[in-house]
């Protein structure tokens, strides 16, 4: 199976997702297995808006993937899982990477359209 290196602007928000302790974290417990928001906020130890949060981020980077299940009660329940990606740094992907940046403005970061 051949593993798509990601684009330069797909790397730079990855590196950004991943560069937050508490998202490191998050994607180290979700190595463990899928999770619920609510278990996930409880094992962490943060609330479940500033999970949200940080979950948002890590699903925008294409880290993560959020589901929404119902329980046997019927509630809906929001559950995450790692998504299947494979980073490994070299310095040949790095200049591979840095060919395909779309932007060099860190203000207004990766794939951001300018406006005039």
């Amino acid at each position: 199976m051949t593993v798509r290196r990601p684009t330069g602007d797909e790397l730079v928000e990855m590196l950004a997702a991943l560069a937050n302790p508490l998202r490191l974290r998050i994607v180290a417990r979700l190595a463990g297995g899928r999770d619920y928001v609510s278990h996930l906020a409880r094992e962490i130890g943060v609330s479940r808006p500033l999970l949200h949060m940080h979950l948002q981020r890590l699903e925008a980077a294409g880290l993560i993937v959020g589901s929404l299940e119902l329980s046997e009660e019927g509630k809906a329940m929001k559950y995450f899982e790692l998504a299947d990606f494979d980073l490994h740094l070299t310095a040949s992907a790095l200049a591979e990477a840095a060919t395909t940046l779309t932007t060099s403005d860190p203000v207004k970061g990766p794939g951001r359209k300018e406006h005039s």
